[in-house]
């Protein structure tokens, strides 16, 4: 056994509290996981509007809070009803557009480009239409480890039914994202990823929520291609 290994070994036997902080095992996320940050520019600010290089520079950079006490309730116990109608049938209403054909207020079929696949998606029926799901583009549990645990309830159930941060979305690809920021996920459809990343910034700027170095430095990345994205609603 080397002199070095043995006097470290030697150490954590008289302060055996330091263990965890020397060998903390370290994820690799983003670029060294090997996440693509490719992206496409679409879509050019108007005049006058904020970009979202811009906004992402005014987030506070945090490490991330621990996820202890978190569940949805926290947020919200369900979709509430908006106008009369319940809002996930509102959110699908907004996508499909013209499109859609309604029960009432229920959307029953229509047809949209689902913005993580890129693909056309045609739901023949209400069985194809419960397939897509509301996705919150700020995951609820990321807005709870980055500053959402601290706001009140109300404050917290405005995050989690704000169109801003509502979107229809394909059901695999939303498990695929699961709670993941940036640094860990990004849409497959690369046409889409700066105004994702830009809706992001948008909601967390909005309700005053943190950004990691790693989902900066990702955000950052995605926006190199893209500069003059817009930031939304804010």
């Amino acid at each position: 056994m080397g002199v070095a290994l043995l006097g470290v070994i030697l150490w954590l036997v008289v302060n055996p509290a330091s263990y965890e902080e020397i060998f903390t095992k370290v994820e690799n996320t983003g670029a060294e996981a090997g996440l693509d940050y490719s992206a496409e520019a679409v879509t050019e600010a108007e005049a006058g509007a904020r970009l979202a290089v811009e906004v992402l520079e005014e987030l506070e950079v945090k490490g991330r809070a621990p996820k202890t006490g978190y569940k949805r309730e926290e947020f919200y116990g369900g979709w509430p009803t908006v106008d009369g109608c319940n809002l996930r049938q509102r959110i699908l209403k907004r996508e499909l557009g013209d499109t859609a054909v309604l029960d009432g207020c229920t959307v029953v079929a229509g047809e949209f480009d689902e913005p993580y696949t890129g693909q056309h998606v045609v739901l023949k029926d209400k069985i194809e239409v419960a397939k897509i799901q509301i996705d919150h583009v700020v995951a609820l549990s990321d807005a709870w480890q980055k500053g959402a645990r601290y706001q009140d309830y109300e404050t917290r159930n405005k995050l989690a039914t704000d169109p801003l941060n509502l979107l229809a979305v394909d059901g695999k690809a939303n498990q695929g994202k699961s709670d993941g920021d940036a640094a860990t996920w990004l849409p497959p459809n690369k046409k889409f990823r700066c105004q994702y990343v830009a809706r992001q910034v948008s909601v967390k700027y909005k309700y005053g929520l943190w950004v990691t170095e790693a989902e900066k430095e990702a955000i950052s990345r995605v926006l190199q291609n893209c500069p003059n994205e817009p930031a939304v609603g804010v």
